[in-house]
């Protein structure tokens, strides 16, 4: 009973939700629904004539139908990141990448099923005086309309589920509320986004299915309703286009969802510096090529990062203190530590050993020069006498699982503690990297799915602990005072316990291009902020 108590208060948990943020669920699923429908106008349109196409053409049939295959086999996250230095963010690479996901079913239902027409049936009408295009708009097409339209409603059900990654490059739709949710690890939020858009693609399943049934002279209307729609689609986007361009002085910010709604994120530091900023959401990997491609002119990320020198970015000076430090270290479920009491011994010979150039260069190997984060932390290891050149200790049956948030700095880390106890240790590890957020990570240890992560002092002190104002106006720009709450009250809250920090500090900070925050002299938030007032 009480289970099921629990279960009826989170259902009306939800339902709450719903009722308190109607307005934005319905303006996602209007947004989701823009892109799947376009989409779909035009890979109906383009897939069709594909289709019909490669029917009557051997030479074209292979070339074709391999390319829209390949195509399918591009992850969707990928797909978005190569779109985007060439259109940019929001709706027209969305639009873009759904297009290209549609046309397989479309392609390859529309030549099965002029394919499939009875030979017997065309040399009739061939006999009759058909022409080869009434042969094709009166005898194939029409027969060939079931296969279409099972095609049409296949592209459709996929659109619906990769629309909802459009969110990631700030287009909207209800992948938003879906990415927040993952963030934040808010279930509600997370069913307010999946919910509507498992009942849209049935909707549209059942739609087309319906359709499908009540007349073979629809496939005309349908092409025609594509080209119409792929025209005044290219239409207004290009007047968007224009007015994107002549946006002036206005600088737009580019930021990941958990900084967002995070507490010592984009809400509390438009506060504390009192000025606003409009901005897009989207994921931490393509903002970095949103601000290089001037589709934004302001992120948020952090102070060790490679791809500050390597973008050629301005990292802007935090001059009110408003982001605390964020010493990195290893924090690890007590439980593990009690199973592996090896683990503090051998992380703790870490203490003071990174520092902040060293972080950056070994960020800026793996994002630039492409290395993988096992190979530059053993590297950095290795170098520094850290660990052996190979491995001596027999392994036991013991198991110690790491874990990292999804950005380049943590995966490394979680690296160079898995090396450490790999080599100096009997214990077997094992990786579990790239959470989605740190809360979802934070679920993880308390529910004994992973045993220690690379953490920082600021995000416990802010975003995991519990304190009061007061407490954070008193230790907030110490590093020592930081790392000692945050060690005590992690340890008093959670059972989790802190290893000695790694020496570097990897705090928040605001980035412009190089060129640009030279241009208008912004060197710090205030700077930032002063000129926003002044637009």
């Amino acid at each position: 009973m009480p289970t099921l108590n629990g279960r009826e208060l989170k259902m009306s948990e939800f339902f709450e939700f719903v009722v308190k943020n109607k307005g934005e669920i319905l303006k996602q699923l209007l947004e989701h629904v823009e892109l799947t429908l376009v989409a779909l106008a035009i890979a109906g349109f383009v897939g069709v004539i594909l289709g019909i196409l490669i029917a009557y053409s051997t030479k074209l049939r292979s070339p074709i139908l391999g390319l829209v295959n390949i195509i399918q086999t591009i992850p969707s996250l990928a797909l978005l990141g190569f779109l985007l230095p060439f259109v940019g963010i929001g709706v027209v690479p969305a639009i873009i990448a759904l297009f290209l996901y549609a046309l397989l079913p479309i392609v390859r239902n529309t030549y099965t099923g002029i394919m499939e027409v009875d030979k017997a049936v065309k040399e009739a009408a061939l006999a009759m005086g058909m022409t080869d295009k009434q042969i094709l708009l009166k005898v194939e097409l029409p027969l060939a309309l079931p296969y279409i339209m099972t095609g049409i409603k296949t592209a459709s059900v996929i659109n619906v589920g990769v629309a909802t990654l459009a969110a990631f490059i700030a287009a909207g739709g209800l992948g938003k509320f879906i990415l927040q949710g993952i963030q934040l690890n808010n279930s509600q939020m997370i069913l307010a986004g999946a919910i509507p858009a498992s009942l849209l693609a049935l909707f549209f399943d059942a739609s087309i299915g319906f359709v499908q049934k009540q007349t073979l002279k629809f496939i005309k209307y349908f092409i025609l309703f594509a080209g119409i729609a792929l025209f005044l689609f290219l239409g207004i986007r290009f007047i968007d286009f224009g007015e994107e361009s002549h946006k002036g002085n206005k600088l737009i910010g580019g930021f990941p969802s958990e900084f967002i709604y995070r507490e010592d994120g984009l809400k509390g530091l438009l506060a504390a510096y009192e000025f606003n900023l409009d901005y897009k959401e989207m994921d931490i990997g393509l903002m970095y090529k949103a601000l290089q491609t001037a589709e934004v002119d302001v992120i948020s990320g952090f102070s060790t990062d490679g791809r500050i020198k390597a973008y050629q970015l301005t990292a802007l000076i935090d001059d009110k203190h408003y982001f605390p430090p964020y010493e990195a270290a290893a924090m690890i479920r007590r439980q593990a530590l009690e199973d592996s009491p090896e683990i503090m011994k051998v992380l703790n010979r870490l203490e003071g050993q990174i520092s902040d150039a060293q972080m950056t260069q070994m960020n800026y190997e793996v994002d630039e020069m492409k290395q993988q984060p096992a190979e530059v932390a053993a590297r950095f290891l290795k170098e520094n006498s850290l660990i052996p050149e190979s491995r001596s200790i027999k392994k036991g049956e013991q198991v110690v699982t790491i874990g990292s948030k999804a950005f380049t700095e943590n995966y490394i880390l979680a690296h160079v503690f898995a090396l450490m106890i790999d080599y100096h240790t009997a214990y077997n590890v094992d990786l579990k990297v790239g959470f989605g957020g740190t809360k979802l990570l934070m679920d993880a240890m308390k529910y004994g799915e992973v045993d220690l992560y690379p953490e920082y002092t600021g995000t416990a002190l802010l975003l995991l602990l519990d304190q009061s104002d007061e407490k954070l106006a008193v230790i907030q720009a110490d590093r020592e005072l930081v790392y000692d709450y945050v060690k005590m009250a992690s340890a008093a809250q959670f059972n989790f316990i802190w290893s000695l920090p790694l020496g570097f500090n990897n705090t928040f900070a605001l980035m412009l291009r190089a060129e640009q925050a030279a241009s208008l002299e912004i060197e710090s938030i205030s700077a930032l902020a002063d000129y926003l007032e002044k637009q």
